[in-house]
């Protein structure tokens, strides 16, 4: 199931989810593995997970905002900020904290009704504020042993999603977003031997 950070609840954990109305997502070791890839030509390139971005588009159906912070500076995670309809994108980001201010006062929302997920010390000023800290197995352990939650998925592979995945059930719009989808096999399955 969960594995929680600082000796945290379930309890705890669900209602930090519950308030989350805008998730802040880190790229690198977060929507990416961490490894750094370069073309013979020197371009970055760096590989996405589908389950992540399905999980994010849902995310944003259930009422949830969401926003990416990234040190980095990277086109490739412009187009995919774009595919997703993440809105606030933030790159090139040295003072994440700084950036952060300037989203809530944007946005018109507390600390308390965020949720970031980071993965090394630069992530810290956030995670130490946000209502809602996450992190992956594979982030810093200065990192991990200061969130509220440590995902089973590893940054890159389904890290995101279970996060979203998590966020919704919290507050209770994940069962009607995969009811959509087992609606849409019941009609598409065609009626058995007898059956009108």
């Amino acid at each position: 199931m969960t594995t929680l950070a600082n000796h945290g609840d379930t309890a705890d954990l669900t209602a930090r989810a519950a308030r989350v109305r805008l998730m802040i997502f880190d790229v690198d070791g977060i929507l990416t593995d961490g490894g750094l890839m370069y073309g013979a030509d020197g371009e970055q390139l760096k590989r996405f997970n589908v389950l992540d971005g399905h999980g994010i588009k849902q995310l944003q159906q259930s009422g949830v905002a969401t926003a990416i912070i990234s040190a980095r500076q990277s086109a490739i995670v412009s187009r995919r900020a774009s595919d997703l309809g993440i809105a606030h994108v933030h790159q090139g980001v040295h003072d994440k904290h700084a950036a952060f201010i300037a989203l809530l006062a944007h946005l018109q929302l507390t600390p308390d009704a965020c949720g970031f997920i980071g993965d090394d010390v630069i992530d810290l000023p956030i995670l130490s504020q946000v209502g809602f800290a996450a992190s992956v197995p594979n982030g810093h352990p200065d990192v991990r042993s200061r969130v509220h939650y440590v995902t089973q998925a590893g940054g890159g592979h389904g890290a995101a999603r279970e996060i979203c995945d998590l966020i919704m059930r919290a507050q209770n719009t994940y069962d009607g977003a995969l009811a959509s989808y087992l609606r849409a096999t019941l009609r598409a399955t065609p009626p058995g031997p007898g059956k009108a």
